[in-house]
């Protein structure tokens, strides 16, 4: 029985003393029985589940795992929470090759990946609503990972809770995650020595290689020691692009049973030169979106380039009082500096013209962020409960200045998207700051505290989460160029939850949940047309917007999945009939979530799942676009993977994966839209011996038919588009001793 990250040991010890205890019981009771004096023998266990300090298992054909963290509520089995949760294992990671959190999360139907406007962040749509890369969770604390692009060689697994989680997670810095949230689990030493070498290449001749080190030490294997070190640099498949990462991950951990301590520090940077941005729609004025360019084409200009750097740390400390009860306490944090120079192409019409402007961004940021909590078990009469008193916290303070030419006196230059124009440097800058010393734009603390129960009634097969969260978000805002305080805004809320699951079966779970999600709002607009706001850039408050849910999972062993129908209901900004900006809109999303995986049959292993969509936008200004569809939501999406061992060739595994997106809206107005597209992708995976350990030898194919398409739109709120990615090949080579 496999436990990652080292905490399998108490698992274990807790089996041994339930089977030490039978086998010892049944000893004394052979004995008895010999000398004649057996009367009545009790022999009594507790049931193992999962613990709020223990992650869950892998499941059958180790893509994923049977549970994840829930943030206040801890590590938990997914058939027994009234929410919607996936985990992907590091051994899935590997074998796809992900080499971003992107990457990995492509694997579920629920979520849509793209990049920033005007950067080459990832950015996440859940349930479609947004993610950002600074609001993903590092073992269930924000801020701090790197905010832009996460490498997947940081986790262990990717955690994906779909639906608003105020309550479960609080609220991060960036204030997204409406649709859901990620987390990502740090990786550990385990009991079984980790020596690992691997080297890799991408197309257009990116090489990478790495080392990851893992050992426990102590007479009880008590101390642990993780390090992972990564380099890649080279060409991508997109023409005249270039990458390069280096990661640097060191985990140190503490198990003394009673008492549990880990130490994470970590340094990321990536260096992206020339790569593809999104393409911006202002002011379009063509009746459909211009045809695709090829698959590797490149548009942009070949100054573009993006340095971004972050170092992270966080420890974490826990203290089991007894059997039933835990508190824990964790700190963690991250300073990031990022420089970017920008050329971003806007279209103008469907035969592809556009201009290209430059922004030349300085960023800099610090975040601190803290939890304190305890959890714990109790019984009152038949009505057993799971107690969660948490507080959490984080601050995060961000300096920016940037350049831009003068476009007033000199217009952006003109290019096309399909005969792009050498678009030079331009000189003619106006500065908001100074770029080598940044000001301060913005501070932004969130602090909460959340208490929850969960109370089981017939012997824990009704299970009804009941919780509330007060929640505190304070944004100040500061002008890029002086530095001088702008309006912001302190405010207040409490969010409540319910979840009630009932275990109709043991291998079927019923459940239903009300949740909501929390973040700070948009500041109005200046115009309404040819009007002027009322309020114009005051900023609007905290949003609060709602989810229910009701689904059914199921567990057979070596097959489970899941079905939910999900409705969340987002406040809009909208334009009243005085001309003040409010949240008076509204984006309603109604959907249905399918998902299958396990390994059915021997050495077959299926991972798939699909989500349809009805993005519907009410109540915005002056009813113009009311019942549209909101932009950059796909209306399906379909994910369908699988693993098979071919049976005359020992230790050799064909893999492959088809992703299937629905047609999207480019604006709210539902004139321009995105066709539906298709991508394929295949690999062989072949293991041989190699002395005491293996050689994996890793090829696979992304996009196969190197398909020309429009990926996604409106993937940060503005209107975007982004070009999907060529047809790519990886080869690796890992070396497990």
């Amino acid at each position: 029985m496999t436990r990652e990250q080292g905490y399998g040991r108490r698992l274990v010890q807790r089996v041994a003393g339930v089977v030490v205890g039978s086998v010892v019981a049944t000893g004394s009771a052979y004995a008895a029985e010999q000398d004649g004096s057996l009367d009545t023998i009790t022999v009594t266990s507790t049931a193992i589940e999962t613990a709020g300090d223990l992650p869950p298992p892998a499941y059958a054909g180790g893509q994923v795992a049977t549970g994840g963290r829930l943030g206040i509520l801890g590590e938990q089995d997914a058939m027994n929470v009234p929410f919607s949760v996936i985990s992907y294992t590091d051994e899935l990671i590997e074998n796809q090759q992900a080499d971003t959190v992107g990457d990995v999360l492509q694997n579920d139907a629920s979520v849509t990946v793209g990049t920033g406007f005007g950067n080459y962040a990832e950015s996440f749509k859940i349930r479609g609503f947004d993610l950002y890369g600074d609001d993903i969770s590092f073992g269930g604390l924000y801020g701090v990972l790197p905010r832009q692009i996460i490498a997947s060689d940081i986790a262990s697994r990717v955690e994906l809770f779909k639906g608003a989680s105020a309550f479960a997670n609080g609220v991060p810095a960036g204030g997204t995650g409406v649709g859901g949230a990620v987390n990502i689990e740090p990786k550990r030493a385990t009991d079984t020595p980790i020596n690992r070498l691997s080297t890799g290449y991408t197309s257009d001749g990116h090489i990478e290689s790495g080392i990851d080190v893992g050992r426990r030490f102590g007479e009880a294997n008590e101390f642990g020691a993780r390090l992972t070190l990564k380099r890649g640099r080279g060409d991508t498949a997109v023409d005249d692009a270039e990458r390069e990462n280096t990661l640097a991950l060191l985990g140190l951990d503490y198990d003394g049973g009673d008492d549990r301590l880990s130490f994470d520090l970590g340094h990321q940077k990536t260096v992206i030169d020339g790569d593809r941005l999104n393409l911006n729609l202002g002011g379009y004025t063509g009746n459909s979106l211009p045809s695709v360019p090829d698959s590797d084409a490149n548009y942009v200009p070949g100054w573009n380039r993006s340095s971004l750097e972050t170092t992270f740390a966080m420890v974490r400390g826990e203290h089991d009082f007894n059997d039933d009860w835990t508190g824990y306490v964790v700190l963690g944090g991250n300073r990031t500096h990022e420089r970017s120079l920008a050329g971003t192409v806007t279209l103008s019409d469907e035969d592809g013209n556009g201009t290209v402007g430059q922004l030349d961004t300085a960023y800099q940021s610090e975040s601190l962020a803290s939890q304190i909590g305890l959890r714990g078990e109790l019984d009152t009469g038949p009505v057993s409960h799971q107690l969660n008193l948490g507080y959490s916290s984080v601050y995060s303070r961000k300096d920016v200045a940037y350049s831009f030419p003068d476009t007033q006196a000199n217009p952006n230059l003109a290019t096309n998207i399909h005969d792009p124009a050498d678009i030079p440097i331009r000189g003619d800058l106006t500065f908001s700051g100074d770029l080598s010393h940044p000001n301060t734009t913005g501070r932004i603390y969130n602090n909460g505290v959340s208490l929850s129960d969960t109370l089981g009634f017939i012997d824990d097969r009704l299970l009804l989460t009941l919780g509330a969260r007060y929640q505190e978000i304070e944004v100040n805002n500061y002008g890029a160029a002086t530095g001088a305080s702008e309006p912001g805004f302190t405010e207040s809320r409490v969010t409540p939850v319910y979840g009630l699951l009932y275990k109709a079966t043991d291998n079927i779970s019923l459940y239903a949940n009300h949740i909501e999600a929390l973040q700070a709002g948009e500041s109005a607009p200046f115009t309404n047309g040819a009007e002027n706001v009322t309020n114009a850039g005051q900023v609007l408050g905290i949003v609060r917007s709602k989810q229910d849910e009701v689904g059914a999972k199921f567990d057979y062993g070596n097959i489970g999945g899941a079905i939910a129908l999900f409705q969340i209901e987002q406040p809009q900004v909208a334009i009243d009939s005085n001309n003040t900006a409010g949240y008076d809109g509204e984006q309603r999303n109604r959907g249905i979530e399918t998902s299958l995986y396990g390994e059915p049959m021997t050495g077959v292993r299926l991972l798939a799942s699909a989500t349809w969509m009805d993005p519907e936008l009410r109540d915005t200004t002056d009813g113009a676009n009311d019942g549209n569809d909101a932009p950059g939501v796909a209306s399906y999406r379909y994910v369908l993977g699988g693993e098979w061992d071919l049976p005359h060739v020992q230790k050799l595994t064909a893999t492959g994966r088809v992703i299937r997106t629905g047609s999207q809206y480019v604006d709210d107005a539902n004139n321009l839209e995105v066709d539906p597209w298709t991508r394929l992708d295949l690999g062989l995976r072949y293991t041989m011996p190699f002395n005491d350990g293996n050689l994996i030898w890793r090829a696979n194919v992304e996009n196969v038919t190197d398909e020309e398409y429009w990926a996604s739109a409106a993937t940060t709120g503005s209107q975007t588009l982004l070009q999907g990615e060529p047809r790519t090949f990886k080869l690796s080579a890992t070396l497990d001793f």
